[in-house]
This record gives structure tokens, C-alpha cells and sequence, in this order.
């Protein structure tokens, strides 16, 4: 949070603010996005792995 603090102050004018401030949320913005897609992407593989595991367990009796 330092960090972000000193770039905001050492941007130029109230623009370079907004560009900043922008950025940032564009930034947590895709990192919640791919967060979201890597969760239902490993719960789609485990549900698959699951059913295959009954399928194959089903078929051997």
C-alpha cells in the first residue's frame, strides 16, 4: 500500500491520479477474473474425474 501511495502522489496533475487509480482497478479486476476462471476450470476437472472414476468403477462389476 506504500507503494501505491508514493506513485499516486508523484503523478503529475489530477489526470495522472485518475490514470493510476485506474489502473489499479483494472489490475484487481483481472486478477478476480482469473481467479474465478481457475476455480470453475478445477471444479469442471474434478467433477470429470469423478464421473470417470464411477464410470470405470461401474463398468468393472
Amino acid at each position: 500500500m506504500r507503494n501505491l501511495f508514493k506513485r499516486l502522489k508523484s503523478q503529475k496533475g489530477m489526470s495522472g491520479v485518475l490514470v493510476a487509480l485506474l489502473l489499479v482497478i483494472v489490475g484487481v479486476g483481472l486478477v478476480a477474473g482469473v481467479n474465478t476462471y481457475m476455480k470453475n476450470a478445477s471444479n469442471n476437472i474434478q467433477n470429470a474425474a469423478d464421473t470417470a472414476v464411477t464410470s470405470a468403477i461401474n463398468n468393472t462389476k
